[in-house]
């Protein structure tokens, strides 16, 4: 798709948007890495992951036009594309846009522009976004409530600022005792980007998806996020071994301040030793030593009738704080939705007829 670019005026000065390119890479995950609303699926690296998952990418940024100095990145969206045939299309953006605080009500219209752009190129009907925000800002008055979810918008965060015994008395008691009996049997743990453990891994994830009878992300979908990913240093395996045999198995992805426990997989075999209370406490420990303040948990519900119900139980035995973010949000380029609904009624008259 060519080159665009956009601009605006502000008393800071003038806005322009326009695509990035390679070398805007450092700057675009500085300034996404640096603030606690910046989601590691806004990335280069993921965005790359997406590219090879079929995806068309597309990475726009706001930048701060100035004559004598190098123009300022403030915001931007890395939006995402995935077509498929006789449906109504959307342009997503999980975890985001994202943009500085002051720059909002001019960055978003050029924004909200570029996607409509690429939206009649492209056949889709909205754009969907889900800005890690727990209150929907002004800016973001012109989208609707989405009927669905791209990322869990409640989740369980742990403070990794205090210290050891701090984090250790915070748990819940059955939590804590679950933790020192798994370290009394003597389970260890190691982190990784060897990719020679993704199937190691992924064979753990897929026993507990069938056991647990949940959706599961097929092995070349693995291979694709850990590979990427690794090349960046942006995520490890964590493994939970006890007698030679690995019991358990977490993907953590690291991004700013946060580490988040994307995926995880566990045998039915030993489970009196309590594999994954040592493996989520080292990842914790981890975590805390490359720098990162939270722990993600990402997905949490208090609802018993969830599918994460029982996820969220081992959960809820590390503590710490439930946060839940306004969700997915749609915006409707009604031209384009009239058009499609158009040709869905149409084909649906053809095959009616035959």
């Amino acid at each position: 798709m060519a080159q665009t670019s956009m601009q605006a005026s502000t008393r800071e000065g003038r806005l322009v948007l326009r695509q990035l390119d390679d070398c805007d890479r450092a700057c675009w995950d500085t300034l996404l890495q640096d603030s606690p609303t910046g989601c590691f699926m806004q990335s280069w690296a993921w965005s790359e992951f997406k590219a090879l998952e079929g995806y068309q990418v597309f990475r726009y940024g706001v930048f701060v036009e100035h004559q004598a100095a190098e123009n300022q990145l403030v915001g931007g969206s890395i939006f995402y594309f995935y077509p498929r045939p006789h449906t109504a299309n959307l342009l997503s953006a999980p975890g985001a846009p994202f943009v500085l605080p002051g720059f909002e009500a001019i960055a978003m219209p050029l924004l909200l522009l570029q996607a409509e752009t690429l939206a009649a190129a492209l056949g889709a009907i909205a754009l969907r976004i889900e800005p890690l925000l727990t209150e929907k800002p002004a800016f973001l008055q012109g989208f609707v409530r989405a009927p669905m979810d791209m990322l869990p918008s409640e989740t369980l965060l742990i403070d990794l600022r205090p210290t050891d015994t701090e984090r250790l008395a915070a748990m819940k008691p059955k939590g804590r005792y679950n933790l020192r009996l798994s370290q009394r049997h003597g389970v260890t743990t190691q982190f990784t980007t060897d990719s020679q453990m993704i199937p190691i891994f992924y064979d753990l994830f897929w026993e507990t998806v069938a056991r647990q009878q949940f959706f599961g992300e097929p092995y070349g979908f693995f291979i694709n996020l850990c590979q990427t990913l690794f090349a960046a240093n942006l995520a490890e395996i964590g493994l939970a071994t006890w007698q030679g045999e690995v019991l358990s198995a977490i993907l953590v992805v690291y991004w700013g301040d946060r580490a988040t426990y994307l995926y995880g997989g566990r045998s039915p075999s030993h489970a009196h030793v309590m594999p994954n209370y040592v493996l989520h406490w080292a990842a914790m420990q981890r975590a805390k030593a490359k720098g990162c303040t939270l722990y993600d948990f990402y997905g949490y519900t208090q609802d018993p009738t969830h599918p994460y119900a029982k996820f969220s139980q081992f959960k809820r035995q590390f503590g710490g704080t439930r946060v839940t973010t306004i969700g997915a949000h749609d915006f409707f380029f009604y031209d384009r939705l009239a058009d499609t609904l158009i040709g869905l009624l149409q084909r649906s008259d053809v095959r009616g007829e035959r």
